[in-house]
């Protein structure tokens, strides 16, 4: 009799054979399975690890993020305080030269003309003017800058014309155009002399000083 044989004959005759055998096969089915759970286990905790490494990579990414987010953030409250001061020196430069430019034009014109004129801002509707001042039949009528291009020209004559349409009786029969400021370009002064406007700072006449006789 073949081994195959014998084998077959004892799991149909002996019980106790057929349960261990039964019981072999059942375990081996089990092992089989425990180890392709084992191998499917082992790839998930690889995806896993995989997983953790993309989201510290993210979390890292995102801490960069932040951290230049937050520098940014410094770097927009620096350039804020930067501006606030050099706003506040722009006012108080632009204050102490509108003020220069009332006391020198006031003494300037008393000295050449005899006249004694009271010069203030001047406020038209949404237009301000820097110099303005009346006496007789004679007005004054200018601006004050730190640094004179031909732009404040044409802004100058701009606002004259505004007066003359909105407060016609502001402008009088004579008037003197003037600007004061602490430099101007050279071509701003060829401008203005060929508008007819008085330049000047504290040393001294750019422009002749021209009185204009006008229609009003």
């Amino acid at each position: 009799m073949s081994l195959k044989e014998e084998f077959l004959d004892l799991l149909e005759r002996d019980k106790e054979f057929r349960y261990a055998v039964a019981g072999y096969l059942g375990l081996s089915e089990i092992l089989k399975r425990l180890d392709s759970l084992e191998a499917r286990m082992v790839k998930l905790w690889e995806n896993q690890e995989k997983l953790w490494e993309s989201q510290n990579r993210l979390w890292e990414n995102q801490q960069k993020l932040w951290e230049n987010q937050g520098r940014l953030w410094e770097e927009v409250r620096e350039m804020r305080i930067t501006l606030n001061r050099v706003s506040v020196t722009l006012d108080r430069l632009t204050i102490s030269v509108e003020e220069e430019a009332l006391s020198n034009v006031k003494y300037r014109l008393k000295e050449k003309l005899g006249l004694d004129v009271e010069l203030n801002r001047l406020f038209v509707d949404t237009k301000e003017v820097d110099i303005y001042g009346a006496v007789g039949d004679l007005c004054i009528i200018g601006e004050a800058t730190v640094r004179l291009g031909t732009s404040l020209i044409d802004e100058l004559k701009e606002k004259i014309k505004f007066i003359r349409e909105r407060k016609p009786e502001l402008i009088k029969p004579r008037l003197i155009k003037v600007i004061y400021t602490d430099y101007a370009t050279p071509d701003s002064i060829e401008y203005a002399k060929k508008e007819r406007i008085w330049i000047l700072k504290w040393s001294g006449d750019l422009t002749p000083m021209i009185i204009e006789e006008i229609e009003v």
